[in-house]
């Protein structure tokens, strides 16, 4: 057995290092391929399809990635996740140049399989860390996305007009960012003991580790939760455009949604365990409810960038209560394919509302785009209120 880790030891900070990576890249790409897609695609309700590429990957390569954690282990197919990464920024970036809209479309889809990976670190902080401080620890790598958040509008930003085409040093630059993200998971060294030797068809079938109820909710409130926020991130941009504010602009709001995104990461698991994951959830989804009524009262810049904070705050706190339920209903035998599938409800439904907000934003309207999203967010608010009433029913009986 090795020895037990603090909180904050080296393999964690380089985790949340890589983290900030991984969503720099995840932001930038939100920020910039809608509107690269909007000025190649042959028509305007395609334009998000370069964003939907991108978690229509990373659906796709759930069980390839699973597949490769348990042959190679974390760090191998980590790196390799990281290596993808950097060849599909270059491939985005020829297709910029070239103006080839399936171009740029493929080579998102080709990036999901970094996506894939990237939503797993959060998964390995807790092996990084004692049991006891789990919660912490993925809520402390969650937190490195802050470094996305800072980094990940700025950098398209600061790079739209480097060169004559549109973007193409924000591409340029994350193939660089994905190069020092596989140099640091180099130094990262994950504990032997959870090193997968055994087959993916071990312990119970999937299906009987879907039908927990506690594994259920835990699929709602990360898929949905993921939903509705990338429902409304992904059109944001768009939105933003045709209410006729500057990109700087979108980039403000970008860079303060993704704070509420990752910084709450910093007291999230704090919060967990004092309060309990259900309420904590039940707080995300009333920060959600919160956003919409705001975003429906205009579309001056104050009202996105307070909509989107809130967007960010309340996903933050169901992602990581579902990453918490969820690690409570498999066993180590079956890490695997629990988490490969909780990524492909995640990716399937981020796939759904990718192409979504793209047709609803040019054919509908900002405002019908968020009353839709009232519907995944009562589902969730029912879905938590039923396991409660699970456990309610479960603590009667063996008491």
């Amino acid at each position: 057995m090795t020895s037990k880790h603090p909180l904050l030891n080296k393999n964690l900070v380089l985790l949340i290092i890589c983290q900030g990576l991984f969503l720099t890249n995840n932001v930038t790409f939100i920020a910039i391929n809608g509107l690269v897609g909007l000025s190649l695609a042959p028509v305007g309700w395609m334009a998000t399809l370069p964003v939907m590429g991108y978690v229509v990957g990373g659906a796709f390569s759930t069980s390839i990635v699973a597949k490769s954690q348990n042959h190679f282990g974390r760090k191998i197919s980590f790196q390799l996740g990281l290596l993808v990464a950097m060849l599909s920024a270059l491939l985005c970036a020829y297709a910029a140049v070239s103006r080839n809209f399936w171009l740029l479309v493929a080579g998102t889809f080709i990036a999901g399989y970094y996506s894939a990976n990237g939503q797993l670190y959060r998964f390995a902080a807790a092996e990084l860390t004692e049991v006891s401080q789990r919660d912490k620890a993925v809520s402390w790598v969650l937190a490195g996305g802050i470094l996305g958040a800072v980094i990940g509008p700025n950098l398209a930003s600061w790079t739209r007009d480097l060169f004559d085409t549109a973007f193409l040093g924000a591409y340029l630059t994350l193939s660089i960012a994905a190069l020092i993200g596989i140099l640091v998971m180099q130094y990262i060294h994950f504990p032997e003991e959870y090193k997968t030797k055994h087959s993916l068809a071990d312990g119970r079938p999937l299906k009987a580790i879907l039908e927990q109820p506690v594994f259920m909710v835990a699929i709602i409130g990360a898929a949905l939760g993921y939903g509705v926020m990338n429902l409304l991130m992904a059109a944001t941009p768009l939105a933003m455009q045709i209410c006729g504010l500057p990109f700087s602009d979108t980039a403000l709001v970008l860079e303060w949604h993704v704070i509420g995104m990752f910084a709450p990461g910093f007291f999230t698991g704090s919060l967990i365990q004092r309060f309990g994951t259900l309420k904590i959830m039940g707080v995300g989804v009333i920060l959600n409810l919160i956003c919409i009524v705001i975003a429906l009262t205009g579309t001056d810049l104050h009202q996105f960038l307070i909509a989107l904070f809130l967007l960010g705050v309340g996903w933050n706190f169901l992602f990581t209560g579902s990453t918490s339920l969820a690690m409570t209903a498999y066993k180590p035998n079956e890490r695997d394919k629990a988490q490969a599938s909780i990524n492909f409800f995640v990716f399937g439904t981020m796939a759904f509302t990718s192409f979504g907000s793209g047709a609803l934003i040019t054919s509908q309207g900002w405002n019908i785009l968020n009353i839709g999203s009232l519907i995944p967010v009562i589902v969730t608010a029912l879905a938590l209120i039923w396991l409660a009433s699970q456990n309610k029913k479960l603590r009667k009986w063996s008491s």
